[in-house]
């Protein structure tokens, strides 16, 4: 066999952008099996396994946030992907700024992309500060070779965040709306539905998509769109869930 076509457990994780910890914990739950060169020694993968993992890994921080907001049972996501205050996740987005610098042909657009996912996080801190729900913090996961980034959390929801300055609201579709589109209030809790004008002008203006989702009412935005599109979603989300695109 050749041994180039065999790499290091720290290779693997560098490659997937995991850490070593989670590569061993998806070996013993069968998620991602590593091989052994001998029955004690340390964990080696396949090149070519690990490319094909890459491939299929498309949109899966998607799937794994998604499932975790929709969850009836709330419990903290994977340590590699969870934020639990506003300093981890400015930590983790001012490391994913460095990132986004060295992705070709997004010179001009990483500071914004960057911008855009910071205020999506941000809302979720300044929205729910000591109000979560169950479990506190969000998830942030990107992907820059597939160039996404997810983010998730469990918190109020937008509905429950507009309900207390506009009581007349009837559905999540009625305060997403409300929240892309209306200036509401500079004071907390409501910065939320302010931030979210930021998103969408950024999202319209620049090359990006967005999907947005909260309870049970999905938005799906992108560059030059004046309307939003908004339609009921298979799950109900708790908190609000966010995909961008570049």
């Amino acid at each position: 066999m050749n041994n180039k076509e065999i790499i290091s457990i720290g290779e693997a994780a560098k490659l997937l952008g995991v850490s070593q910890q989670t590569l061993r914990r998806w070996d013993e739950k069968g998620l991602f099996s590593s091989m052994r060169l001998n029955p004690v020694g340390n964990r080696y993968y396949h090149r070519q396994s690990i490319e094909s993992f890459i491939r299929k890994k498309t949109m899966k921080l998607f799937r794994m946030a998604e499932n975790w907001a929709s969850n009836p049972m709330g419990a903290e996501p994977e340590a590699d992907f969870y934020c639990q205050n506003s300093g981890v996740f400015k930590a983790r987005i001012d490391k994913m700024e460095i990132l986004l610098m060295r992705v070709r042909g997004l010179e001009k657009l990483y500071s914004i992309i960057n911008s855009t996912a910071g205020e999506i996080g941000n809302n979720s801190f300044d929205h729910n500060l000591v109000n979560w729900p169950d479990i506190p913090g969000i998830f942030f996961g990107y992907d820059l070779d597939q160039r996404y980034i997810v983010l998730a959390d469990r918190g109020q929801g937008i509905l429950a965040t507009l309900l207390r300055v506009r009581p007349e609201l009837k559905s999540h579709a009625e305060a997403l709306t409300l929240a892309f589109t209306e200036t509401i209030t500079g004071r907390a809790p409501e910065r939320r539905g302010n931030g979210l004008k930021y998103v969408r002008k950024n999202i319209t203006k620049y090359p990006l998509t967005l999907l947005f989702r909260t309870g049970d009412a999905e938005l799906s935005l992108k560059q030059g769109e004046i309307d939003l599109a908004i339609k009921s979603s298979e799950k109900e989300i708790r908190g609000c869930l966010a995909l961008i695109t570049f």
